[in-house]
């Protein structure tokens, strides 16, 4: 063979291979790990997020399951709400299973856990949907995104609903990091609009029994001025709602203010008929077409509305959706970063933009006024006011 021929299938040959890559290097599945609270006091809210990001993620992709040409894998894990367990699964979706990036937790406990897990592997964590301030703040580092609300946001909706001058509010919380950060700052919101808080009460999470705190409330607030509330925070089964209903607050003229919830928390507010508050999500207040097509798929999957956190999952598969699509179909961490910065994207409740800053999503809120009808099990937070990402952008509260 003259060396002419031998060049001539040499390079037909390297065409032939580098030809043949291609569909090979298109196919490799873009890997992503899920982490919640699948069992234990948060199980709804886990399952829901799951039910959420899947569902996402199949409209974002138009049923494909592919992004960029390149199938989607899911390994989704249960934490159990337990922050050691929460490291070691996200390590192992980093360091076995080789996820590209990685969603969660449930718990803002064990979110603080996890987010020195996502610095040492240089990964993506998309934390969807634990709240507290501190993730996108002290303890923030640039590998985290949140699609999730934080406490500021909520805070911010929820004051500009009852604060101004001559208010009083009481605040009962759980004693953990999303308690805490929640009350932090909601009493900065309210107080920043003329509203006081004269007292704070943290309790057991796992507690059941409210009597002393609602009893030092009570005391802290019965010979004010009225208006006056008691705002609730909290996370999860076993809230204070229904012993403060029944506490004989409305003697003192006291009300009972908080933040909107999953459904099943909203089935023992029907006594809260014209309660004022804000909401993250509920399934009949946003008016676009990808909230049609979730609440339409849901009632005929499932029989039932999409919920607070399905809203919250599927949020999380129209950033990643997003991002991979604007990276060219790239997954390496720096792409995305760069890509996610400032980044918009579209999810039920409208357009999200991660803040370049601190990766924290803004995002409209929803001023509501409690109603209820006698056909439907819960109470209805009716939109009485859109609020817009401007209006709940929180401060910048990160310290690196």
């Amino acid at each position: 063979m003259n060396v002419k021929k031998f060049f001539c299938i040499l390079v037909l040959a390297l065409v032939a291979s580098a030809f043949g890559a291609f569909p090979v290097m298109a196919e490799k599945p873009i890997k992503i790990g899920i982490i919640q609270g699948l069992s234990g006091p948060y199980e709804i809210y886990g399952k829901a997020e799951v039910t959420g990001f899947k569902m996402g993620l199949e409209y974002f992709t138009k049923g494909t399951n592919k992004i960029a040409g390149r199938p989607v894998e899911l390994i989704v894990e249960d934490t159990q709400l337990k922050a050691a367990r929460a490291k070691m699964l996200l390590t192992k979706l980093y360091s076995d299973d080789k996820v590209d990036l990685a969603i969660g937790p449930t718990s803002s406990g064990v979110a603080l856990a996890v987010l020195p897990v996502a610095q040492q592997f240089k990964k993506i964590l998309i934390v969807e949907p634990a709240v507290a301030d501190s993730i996108t703040g002290a303890n923030w580092n640039r590998y985290i995104f949140r699609t999730g609300r934080n406490s500021s946001q909520d805070a911010i909706s929820n004051a500009v609903a009852i604060s101004k001058p001559g208010v009083s509010i009481a605040c009962i919380a759980q004693d953990y990091a999303f308690g805490k950060d929640g009350v932090a700052a909601y009493k900065e919101a309210a107080e920043k609009l003329g509203a006081k808080v004269v007292a704070e009460e943290y309790c057991d999470p796992k507690g059941t029994d409210f009597t002393a705190p609602i009893q030092r409330i009570i005391e802290a607030l019965k010979d004010k001025p009225e208006p006056k509330y008691v705002f609730v925070i909290w996370a999860g089964k076993g809230s204070p709602i229904t012993q403060l209903i029944s506490s004989g607050l409305d003697k003192y003229g006291i009300q009972i203010a908080t933040g909107g919830n999953v459904l099943a928390a909203l089935k023992a507010w029907k006594p809260l008929k014209g309660m004022k508050g804000s909401i993250y999500y509920y399934y009949e207040n946003p008016k676009n077409e990808v909230n049609d097509w979730l609440v339409k798929e849901h009632y005929k999957r499932f029989n039932e509305p999409p919920d607070f956190f399905t809203c919250g999952g599927f949020a999380a598969a129209g950033a990643v959706v997003e991002a991979i699509k604007k990276s060219g179909g790239k997954t390496d961490t720096e792409t995305l970063i760069a890509t996610m910065e400032g980044m918009e994207f579209m999810t039920p409740k409208g357009k999200m933009k991660f803040r370049k800053e601190d990766h924290q999503a803004l995002q409209q809120m929803y001023a509501f006024q409690l109603d209820t009808k006698p056909d439907v099990e819960w109470a209805i937070p009716v939109c009485i006011k859109v609020l817009t990402m401007e209006e709940t952008a929180p401060p910048i509260a990160n310290k690196k």
